[in-house]
């Protein structure tokens, strides 16, 4: 497996750092749902992979 194939950020198991940082953002923010029925998994898996980037790039920023 090269250096790039889990986009930098590492792996666990199959698992990258910014999967897993989309896993948390994801399970946060649907616990928080005022209506769990309005769930668009694709709108908000979309959602927590920004929360993601955001948290990664927030990483490596001074």
């Amino acid at each position: 497996m090269g250096a790039n194939e889990y986009g930098g950020h590492g792996s666990c198991f199959g698992m990258t750092l910014r999967d897993y940082f989309a896993a948390k953002a994801l399970q946060g923010f649907m616990a928080n749902k005022s209506n769990p029925l309005s769930f668009q998994p694709e709108d908000d898996a979309k959602y927590a992979y920004r929360i993601a980037d955001a948290m990664l790039a927030a990483r490596v920023s001074p």
